[in-house]
């Protein structure tokens, strides 16, 4: 699988999130090399399921429009 690479500004915000988070809910203080260390690990051992739902729901959404497109095109088909 594909490492998935952020920008410099990204990853940063990634890595405030994750030290936010586990400050407030966990009440541990995450250093920018830890914070950096488990971004990398969510991203490689858990980005793929979370890829491949959004791929999932994409797959949806368009199944449904195509289902409206279907339903219109019935709507101003001519009598023969």
């Amino acid at each position: 699988m594909t490492t998935i690479k952020f920008t410099p500004e990204t990853k940063g915000q990634l890595i405030g999130k994750l030290q936010n988070y586990c400050e407030t809910e966990l009440d541990l203080e995450l250093g920018q090399f830890d914070g950096e260390f488990l971004l990398d690990f969510i991203s490689k051992e858990l980005g793929a399921y979370y890829y491949n739902q959004g791929l999932y729901d994409a797959q949806a959404v368009l199944a449904d429009k195509m289902d409206q497109l279907s339903e219109a095109i019935d709507e101003i088909e001519k009598p023969v």
